[in-house]
């Protein structure tokens, strides 16, 4: 495959029909009272395995040549959990690598759909180590969770929709990590309109990805527990993909602390009613926060995912504390 073009995303919409769900735009009221436009969620939570990440998993397998006789990933949970059900589907072995950050609920669910996991290290980076280390010797295929452009296509057809959805967006606040679904979602929007800005959401400790831009190159940076469990990991050293199309074509990465996400997951529940994962609230954290700039129509988010420690949720929107390594967030109740 040559440089990705939205030929390459049109052509994964194909290949994931039937699988991965075109999952609904809805306004919040709430939130768009705050914003002064509609404030759109593209609930990707609702897909089948509770996550985007399926998207990019069944276009890379789907695509696998005859033959093959199984598949590695390394994962924060989301990306396991679709190459898992990708591979059960066309009869694969699915090894999948996680570090010891991930939490147990993320892991279960990844065995459940069959595949073996192996807890690597307490970094993605360990996980990735693996990863590559059962490709060479077991002969197993690796899918990476962001720097494959069949995954960037996969996750690109969610820009599709977006822009079929609403073409009046005037931009799309992404939750940003190996930049994989970034990459894929700028990639579609900006081809279909040019003048869309794309902004990249990440926490305020351990993001890749925004401290690559900054430094001009993948760089290595300390992983450290966080509500945003799927936004942890590095980018890789050697990422050839995602890091350069974020670099080019995002307009902008903001980054979000800790109690600003636990807030947003409150907000998330008390008015919408929904469940979702840190990271996919990280852009209304962003906008509740007051970090983004003025728009002049309506913003769209990505809820990526639902696969949450339900446990570590009960606490959040029951506002007592949670513990995050050496970090206490302080509990509070919500406030509309």
């Amino acid at each position: 495959m040559g440089e990705l073009a939205l030929a390459d995303i049109l052509a994964a919409r194909r290949a994931i029909a039937g699988v991965a769900l075109r999952t609904p735009l809805i306004a919040s009221p709430f939130l768009s009272r705050r914003l002064g436009h509609d404030f759109l969620l593209k609930l990707e939570c609702t897909q089948p395995i509770g996550a985007f990440k399926l998207r990019g998993a069944v276009n890379a397998v789907s695509n696998l040549p005859s033959g093959v006789m199984g598949v590695t990933c390394c994962s924060t949970g989301n990306h396991g959990r679709g190459v898992a059900h990708a591979a059960r589907a066309r009869g694969l072995r699915a090894v999948v690598c996680m570090s010891s950050l991930v939490p147990k609920t993320k892991v279960d669910g990844i065995r459940a759909l069959g595949a073996e996991v192996r807890i690597c290290g307490s970094s993605q980076d360990d996980a990735l180590a693996e990863s590559q280390r059962l490709a060479r010797e077991e002969g197993l295929v690796e899918i990476s969770p962001f720097d494959d452009p069949l995954v960037i296509a996969g996750q690109g057809t969610i820009g599709l929709e977006l822009m079929e959805d609403r073409p009046d967006l005037a931009a799309v606040l992404v939750p940003l990590s190996g930049g994989g679904l970034a990459a894929g979602i700028t990639l579609a929007a900006k081809a279909i309109r040019p003048d869309i800005r794309v902004i990249g959401i990440s926490m305020d400790r351990g993001a890749a990805m925004h401290a690559s831009i900054r430094a001009g190159h993948p760089v290595e940076v300390g992983e450290v527990a966080s509500l945003a469990d799927s936004l942890g990991g590095g980018i890789g050293l050697a990422n050839r993909l995602s890091f350069p199309l974020c670099r080019r074509l995002l307009d902008d990465v903001v980054l979000v602390s800790e109690e600003e996400i636990y807030r947003a997951m409150q907000t998330l529940y008390y008015e919408e009613r929904m469940v979702a994962e840190g990271a996919s609230v990280v852009g209304i954290a962003a906008l509740t926060s007051g970090r983004l700039p003025a728009f002049a129509g309506p913003v769209a988010t990505i809820l990526t995912g639902r696969n949450v420690d339900m446990t570590v949720f009960t606490d959040i929107v029951s506002g007592r504390d949670v513990l995050l390594g050496d970090l206490t967030i302080k509990g509070h109740a919500h406030a509309a």
